[in-house]
């Protein structure tokens, strides 16, 4: 039980009792909180603290199951439990209100010492991991071969007590810190990497630069886990410009550590600090405090042949343990060593020495030596000559340049018989150039002989017997009695060995599948030296080693081919002595797989989608394991846990490239392909982690754009005057940053953020283009991370009533934008980046004003997201669903025949309203009714002619009070019918009736008649987006599975043909019918009246819309109609065109915009041929066109249609009709207007793929963007011809139904 929990139960109306989680507030020894939040949780069955926050709401959903299970076998009830997991029941709010406000911070710090693999642990050493390797003595000769090359012996004992201070625990004391000074390649990493596999887990990168800073105030984030290393490969503190942090730190004094999003805290930090650098630390008498606590430590400049360093490198991974307790006896040796150094190299160092070195390089490279005299006269030059802030004095210079020489002796005879002093020789090219490899022979490999076998001398004790003819014992282990030296071991034999007695078996095959000798002899020589023995067939190896750990904790698999065998019960090792080595048998103790091995990360760390991408991509680029089956199975197991843990995630996306990986393996592809199509690339309940962007942080607007050798993003924090950011080809850590906003964009879930955690996962410029082109092409939805979705804070577009691109949006609000012009296929001139990045700014300026121009629409999206307790990034679909099904993701849904009115369930079958339509028959695909194919949408009909007195009936809300009808969601119904009662009731002021529904969660919104507006605005949007979903060709839990002929729509067109008929019965015209309207000439009251009633016994209720005193109707979508007031309306777009309405019509004046015409393409774009004072090639174009007909278009021509281009090739003809064009790019939208002849437009054509077309309604005209036109002043030449036919015709088509004239007189 949790010291901080207690699970209680509460009863609710209607006989439920709901189980749930009580927080006590007082000091806990189960919880820690730090920062006013969450530190760590004592998970009792791993025997380990955890910081994993997830671990603390398994834990206490684990105690509420437990409670909910016991009072469930007791009661009667109706017993409901709260979990954690379940955003709604609001359990997890509590959780955070408890951690980050009630409760006050109560910690200790975690794993302030090192937990060995040999290690007993208890819960007072506060201990989180711990090492994969037990401390013991052993073989270092790999590390040995290392260091003992890269640094002389007074160097490496500075690494080793430092190494020695931190395994002894002292380093949290300890106030030094160690700083190897060398220039690159010298070996300063190697040497970190190898102090990085010691202490795996306990370590944490850190920024130099930023301990130095005065301004950086979270420069100490990165220590918030409190490692006890802290290392930095590449670090600089040449410029310190306040020291007290970094004095602070390596003293561990108590400091105040300013986390990001989080309250400040006091804590002491036990890292000793290793930094590599290039550059000196530069200390002055003012920072004399670093100059006790550093410990500079310089690289011999030796290298090891290329072949040896890989091969001692590789070898490392088997000595840690050994390296570790040899590092311990040197600091115990003198645990004082080194209190009272000075670190008088770095004192001496210079940047601008190093420089003046690079200055001289071929000076002293060709004279090998120099006396201090001439050194000195040359760097007070080049002092001069470079502006040398703070030259040396020529004390200091001399101790400086005595680093770039192999002697110096402060008297020589030269060659000449001169003699000088101070001459310093043998100038270190070495510093400067990389060495040759002088080895260029093969690596150490094992020598088998025909001699003695030490194994055969040290285990002759050891049980042993000979095998059968079939290979196995001859007898039980417990009958048998005789040992090893009893036997001849050339013949088969099985040896029983201790279980620390393991053997590393090498069974690679060539290309060929066949075992391979020079594969394992390569293979097993990479391992630290032992006795070895070939395998009976002789092609094999088996390495014979002493494990100093738990040999039941050993994984059987190390790699492809690679077996590590361990003996345990009675199991034995099976021998046939051919050739072996002479060396003995040696003790292991790390290297080796784990069960269950976390080798690289801990599988409960996988905590969210994000991870396990990471975890997923590193597998695939084998950074865990070099062989394919490893990965698969670790990919595999992954998921496994993913899945189990019911972490929400989709990584459906990358199955492909694991399926590619699984292929590619040599020998196990069959089986990796098998695990593959196991694998759970998605989970139950999809969908990414919260936005990143923390509540209260600034809203950002941004936007991406992508091209072959360019990324951009651009974004902009909201307000006026603030400037847009500009992000050219930002780094992954970049894109971290931004996420800390609220981000804001436009479509942005379905391409920006995808893009943007792309980059997060390390795309490159090419891959990112890559992506964007399918997701652009949308022919596939695998190229969508699952995670993406939600980086937002929201998307405009998608909480957007209207739904059109941003470029329309744009032109509607009258906001500036032009085209850059460049193709997004083609790389971009990297001189052009900035201008590309400026122009993109249009679009992030743009986002951040329709966001505001849709205020309303924001509004309600914030509504509906607090009444389905969810975030305002989740889609208008997802919300409704929530607000409707709550938790329920497959609901019970009921499908009613509407030929007799039966319904699936009969418990929701209604029999107050008719739902039965006879001779209706669902036929062919088709809906069949009285005749006539209603279609799969609304019933549309049309008797095209004049008419007067039109009556307009208006169904109100035809299809949500379809779903009521039949009951669509069953249970739920009520839900969608409270939605669209809610509404009805706010429309009609009737708050009162509104208050009790959705749990009272719409009170808040009645308080004044604004507030409501928005409240009706949200529900209306909630509303028209169910139809949708019930008849989408996508699963969602509106979706029923048996609805082909699209019911809901369906019963609103048979029950407007019905209405046709009885109207048409009573003597009257119906002249059309549009999904959910009916216009009736010369309608009188009683028609009217009997409309409305016959709506009702279907469920529907009528609205008198408006009455038309004259109406002329062309076509099914197309009328144009006077009403009764005097105001005209119109449908389509020949009407509509403000140009023919207001001519013909409204009879207002002509503005700009109304001689303006917005275009667009979904494929390709928009280009404007500026050719009016271009040569004409008509000719030319017409023989390459029926060139590329008859005979394909062959640059070496084989035919031709006009003699007079006999002799002209393709690609001559392609030059002439260039020349004739110049094809201008405006994009996907543009408004243009159109323009006199000779007044400078140019013919509007859409482009795909290569070709160009004329953009629909524009051929016979020339065209300029709009905005070009007004910023000219150029109205005078618009083309309005182009107008005035638009009118003859609307004219035209009016007059085929009567006179005109007389339609439109008063």
């Amino acid at each position: 039980m949790l010291d901080f929990l207690i699970v209680s139960t509460r009863s609710k109306k209607g006989g439920v009792t709901e189980v749930f989680p009580k927080f006590v507030i007082k000091k806990s020894k189960d919880l820690m909180i730090r920062g006013g939040d969450f530190y760590a949780i004592w998970v009792e069955e791993k025997g380990f603290w955890s910081t994993d926050e997830q671990d603390a709401l398994r834990l206490i959903d684990a105690e509420i199951k437990a409670k909910y299970e016991e009072i469930k076998g007791d009661s009667d009830d109706n017993v409901y439990p709260l979990y954690m997991w379940d955003a709604g029941s609001g359990m997890i709010d509590a959780w955070h209100k408890y951690c980050q406000k009630q409760m006050r911070d109560n910690f200790h710090p975690l794993d302030e010492k090192l937990i060995f693999s040999n290690t007993e642990i208890k819960k007072e050493d506060y201990a989180s991991k711990r090492l994969t390797y037990p401390i013991d003595d052993g073989d270092t000769s790999a590390y040995d071969k290392l260091i003992g090359t890269l640094y002389n012996p007074e160097e490496r004992h500075k690494i080793e007590w430092a190494i020695g201070s931190i395994v002894a625990g002292d380093s949290k004391t300890i106030q030094k810190f160690v700083v190897l000074y060398g220039s690159a390649g010298t070996g300063k990493s190697t040497i970190l990497n190898i102090i990085q596999q010691l202490f795996d887990g306990y370590y944490s990168v850190f920024d130099a630069r930023a301990l130095g800073s005065s301004s950086n105030s979270f420069a100490l984030e990165a220590f918030k886990t409190n490692p006890l290393v802290a290392i930095q490969h590449d670090g600089d503190l040449s410029r310190i410009e306040d020291n007290t942090r970094l004095n602070s730190l390596v003293s561990h004094e108590l400091m105040t550590v300013n986390e990001k999003f989080k309250s400040t805290y006091a804590n002491r930090f036990n890292a000793f600090l290793f930094m590599g650098t290039n550059k000196p630390v530069k200390i002055t008498d003012g920072r004399s405090g670093l100059i006790r606590r550093l410990i500079d430590v310089q690289p011999s400049g030796d290298k090891l042949p290329s072949r040896e360093y890989k091969a001692a490198v590789g070898k490392i991974q088997f000595e840690l343990g050994a390296i570790a307790k040899h590092c311990l006896d040197v600091y115990e040796e003198n645990p004082g060593y080194y209190d009272d150094y000075i670190p008088t190299i770095m004192l001496g160092a210079s940047n601008d020495f190093y420089n003046f070195i690079l200055d001289a390089y071929h000076i002293f490279k060709k004279q090998d030596g120099v006396s201090l005299k001439a050194a000195w006269e040359m760097y007070k030059t080049y002092c001069d000559d470079a502006k040398v802030p703070y030259p040396y004095s020529q004390r200091t210079f001399k101790e400086e340049l005595r680093n770039y020489f192999h002697d110096y002796k402060e008297r020589v005879a030269l060659e000449d018989g001169s003699r000088v002093r101070s001459y310093f020789s043998g100038f270190r090219t070495e510093k400067f150039e990389p060495q040759e490899d002088e080895d260029s022979g093969t690596p150490d490999l094992i020598e088998f002989g025909d001699g003695p076998s030490i194994f055969d001398e040290e285990c002759k004790d050891y049980p042993a017997q000979y095998a059968n003819e079939d290979g196995t014992p001859q007898k039980k282990w417990e009958r048998s009695t005789t040992k090893l030296s009893d036997l001849d071991t050339s013949k088969l034999h099985y040896v029983r060995v201790p279980e620390n007695h393991i053997v590393i078996d090498f069974d690679i095959p060539d290309k060929d599948g066949n075992k391979c000798y020079e594969k394992n002899l390569e293979a097993a020589s990479k391992w630290p030296p032992t006795y070895a023995e070939l395998s009976k067939s002789g092609a094999g190896i088996h390495l014979h080693y002493i494990y100093t750990g738990d040999p039941s904790k050993l994984s059987r698999v190390y790699d492809d081919r690679v077996e590590v065998k361990v003996f345990t019960g009675k199991s034995s090792l099976r021998r046939k002595l051919s050739k072996c080595n002479s060396l003995p048998i040696a003790t292991i103790s790390s290297g080796l797989p784990l069960k269950g091995d976390d080798k690289v990360v801990n599988k409960d760390f996988v905590m969210n989608e994000k991870i396990l991408r990471t975890m997923i991509k590193k597998n695939l680029n084998r950074e865990y394991h070099p062989n394919t089956k490893p990965s698969i199975d670790y990919i595999y197991s992954l998921l496994e846990k993913a899945y189990e843990d019911k972490i929400p995630y989709d990584v459906t996306d990358m199955r492909n490239a694991v399926l590619a990986f699984a292929a590619s393996s040599t020998h196990q592809s069959e089986y990796c392909i098998k695990l593959v199509n196991k694998m759970k690339f998605k989970s139950e309940e999809p969908g990414g982690y919260v936005a990143i962007g923390e509540e209260g942080a600034p809203l950002v607007f941004y936007d991406v754009e992508v091209f072959p050798n360019l990324f951009l993003v651009n974004w902009k924090v909201e307000g006026e005057g603030k400037s847009v950011v500009r992000m050219i080809n930002p780094t992954p850590n970049e894109i971290e940053d931004l996420m800390q906003y609220r981000l804001v964009g436009f479509n942005c879930r379905r391409y920006d953020n995808h893009i943007l955690y792309a980059r997060l996962m390390g795309y490159s410029n090419e891959q990112l283009y890559n992506l964007s082109s399918k997701i652009v092409g949308g022919k596939s939805r695998d190229v969508f991370f699952g995670e993406a979705y939600n980086i937002s804070y929201t998307d405009v577009y998608d909480f957007a009533a209207k739904k059109q691109s941003l470029k329309k949006w744009e032109i509607e609000l009258g906001i500036h934008h032009q085209e850059l012009g460049l193709p997004w296929d083609q790389p971009v001139p990297e001189e052009r980046w900035t201008e590309v990045a400026e122009y993109c700014d249009n679009d992030v300026l743009a986002t951040e004003a329709v966001f505001h121009h849709l205020r309303g629409d924001w509004t309600a999206r914030q509504i509906l997201a607090e009444i389905a307790g969810m975030s305002v990034n989740d889609t208008t679909n997802s919300l409704t669903t929530r607000i409707i099904f709550g938790t329920n993701r497959k609901p019970d849904l009921v499908y009613t025949d509407l030929a007799t009115g039966k319904a699936s369930d009969p418990r929701y079958e209604r029999h107050d309203i008719i739902n039965s339509f006879e001779g209706y028959e669902f036929k062919d695909g088709k809906n069949v009714f009285r005749g006539v194919d209603l279609g799969k949408g609304g019933y549309v009909y049309s008797e095209p002619g004049m008419y007067r007195n039109v009556a307009l009936l208006d169904v109100a809300s035809l299809h949500p009070h379809s779903i009521v009808a039949m009951n669509c969601f069953g249970e739920y119904t009520k839900n969608f019918k409270d939605l669209m009662d809610a509404r009805i009731s706010i429309k009609h002021g009737n708050y009162d009736a509104v208050r009790h529904m959705f749990g009272g969660k719409l009170v808040a919104y009645l308080e004044d008649e604004s507030t409501a507006k928005d409240l009706a605005q949200a529900l209306k949007i909630a509303i028209n987006s169910v139809y949708g979903l019930t008849s989408a060709n996508f699963d969602n839990p509106f979706r029923d599975i048996r609805n082909k002929n699209n019911i809901v729509a369906l019963r609103g067109a048979l029950f407007m043909k019905t209405l046709q008929d009885e109207v048409a019965a009573r003597g009257f015209t119906v002249a059309h019918i549009k999904t959910d309207s009916i216009k009736i000439p010369d309608a009188t009251p009683e028609i009217i009246q009997f409309c409305m009633d016959f709506a009702k016994k279907y469920g529907y209720e009528f609205e008198h819309e408006a009455t038309y005193d004259r109406m002329c109707l062309v076509n099914d979508a197309c009328y144009v109609a006077r009403y009764d007031n005097g105001k005209w309306t119109a449908t389509a777009t020949q009407f509509q065109v403000p140009y023919v309405f207001k001519s013909l019509f409204s009879k207002e004046p002509i503005e700009f915009s109304d001689l303006c015409e917005t275009k667009s393409v979904t494929g390709g774009a928009l280009y404007l041929d500026m050719n009016e004072h271009l040569p004409i090639m008509d000719g030319p174009e017409k023989e390459l066109a029926w060139r590329n007909k008859e005979i394909g278009g062959n640059s070496d021509y084989i035919g031709y249609k006009d003699p007079a281009f006999k002799n002209v090739s393709d690609d001559e003809l392609r030059n002439m009709i260039a020349t004739a064009h110049n094809y201008v790019f405006v994009g996907r939208v543009g408004q243009f207007c159109p323009i006199k002849p000779g007044c400078g437009g140019g013919v509007l054509l859409r482009e795909k793929d290569g070709k160009y077309y004329a953009a629909a309604g524009t051929k016979g005209y020339r065209w300029l963007e709009s905005e070009t036109v007004r910023e000219l002043h150029n109205e005078a030449n618009i083309d309005r011809s182009y107008y005035i036919r638009l009118v003859d015709e609307a004219v035209a088509t009016i007059s085929k139904y009567g006179d005109f004239e007389a339609f439109v007189s008063d």
